[in-house]
């Protein structure tokens, strides 16, 4: 028991040599992590916008980053700002609704905004953030669309400011691991991925099924997680794409918000893809990656963990990290210290993103094969 032990801390110790986000932590008894204690450097200072379901989870996580505080809030509900700012000491001062934030341009302790808001009002929110010469960490898809998302791109650019998206699988420690097996040649020529993604989805007064709030349907809120997957788990960038959809219920799913996608991508090398995104069956969330010398198995593959994995030469044994955790931590670095992602997290990335999903959407109204340029 004792070899074992010493060999999985061996193994881990090697693991945060060569993933430096891991360095930013110290092993416990039990093999989990914790921050460590000593400074890491100065601290991104950070507003969120839009105090929902998932703003909350990442304000939790946040208390357990070394780099990364909330120092700003942004809502339109009065209570949530007061509730908020009393439970993580943002003063009043640096509370904002959507209709004044613009003054964060004149607050010096706020370095950044982290948009988590409906995906239709992204795109002019990170305008304003960057306008206000704050970087911008915004949630996935990034916006509705290509065009929306190159002048977000575009405007952050101008500004002189960063554009991340929240890709927080980019920084989980399994799917770290799988990427670089393969960027080592482990699995040997990559010939085949499938990524399957969905959930029933429950009350049909949500935005995530309105259209004009959502974009879409589940391609915008759990697709995105098998295109984006794809990419990374490959290692290639499609060159086309088909895909089918699929409607069995149309009243909860109106026109405009798909409930089933099918979708196949085909990369440069001969691999190919087959994925499915679905708001209506369960037990969804598995990638496999198939090589000419190996595979990798993730199930669960995408949701908040933890993740469990195989490969050919045995099951993923890093130690779970809250993800949001791990990711603020990351961003920290990136915006302060110049640092480069392992899987980049930069607009560029969610732009990439946004022209699958236009390209999936074209081919289920078409029928036909959608070219792919995202080199």
């Amino acid at each position: 028991m004792k070899n074992s032990r010493r060999d999985f801390l061996q193994k881990l110790a090697a693991s945060a040599a060569a993933f430096p986000f891991l360095s930013s932590y110290d092993v416990l008894a039990d093999g989990g992590l914790k921050p460590i204690t000593s400074s890491q450097g100065p601290t991104l200072r950070v507003a969120l916008m839009g105090l929902g379901g998932y703003a909350s989870r990442v304000a939790e996580a946040m208390q357990s980053c070394k780099r990364a505080k909330i120092t700003g809030l942004i809502s339109g509900t009065p209570n949530k700002l007061s509730d908020w700012g009393d439970r993580f000491g943002v003063p009043e001062q640096s509370r904002y609704n959507y209709e004044n934030f613009d003054r964060i341009k004149d607050n010096p302790n706020i370095d950044a905004v982290y948009v988590i808001t409906p995906n239709a009002l992204h795109h002019d929110q990170v305008m304003r953030v960057a306008k206000a010469g704050k970087h911008a960490i915004c949630e996935k898809p990034m916006a509705l669309n290509a065009t929306e998302g190159q002048e977000m791109v575009d405007a952050c650019a101008k500004a002189g400011v960063k554009l991340l998206v929240g890709y927080r699988m980019h920084f989980e420690p399994k799917t770290v691991e799988v990427v670089r097996m393969r960027t080592a040649g482990e699995f040997g020529k990559i010939k085949f991925f499938q990524g399957q993604c969905g959930f029933r989805i429950g009350d049909p007064s949500q935005w995530r099924l309105d259209r004009d709030l959502a974009g879409g349907g589940a391609m915008m809120d759990i697709g995105i997680y098998a295109i984006n997957g794809s990419r990374y788990m490959v290692g290639e960038e499609p060159v086309w794409v088909t895909a089918q959809e699929t409607k069995t219920d149309p009243v909860k799913f109106k026109e405009g918000v798909d409930e089933t996608i099918l979708f196949q991508l085909g990369f440069p090398s001969g691999a190919v893809a087959s994925c499915l995104s679905t708001y209506n069956m369960n037990y969804l969330d598995r990638f496999f990656l198939n090589g000419e010398k190996g595979f990798a198995e993730m199930q669960p593959s995408t949701g908040y963990g933890p993740i469990k994995g195989r490969t050919n030469k045995g099951e993923l044994t890093q130690p779970h990290v809250t993800h949001q955790t791990l990711q603020m931590d990351e961003m920290a670095g990136i915006i302060l210290d110049g640092n480069t992602a392992i899987v980049p997290v930069d607009g560029n990335e969610g732009l990439k993103d946004l022209k699958i999903i236009d390209a999936i959407y074209r081919a289920c109204a078409t029928g036909t094969k959608q070219e792919l340029h995202l080199v």
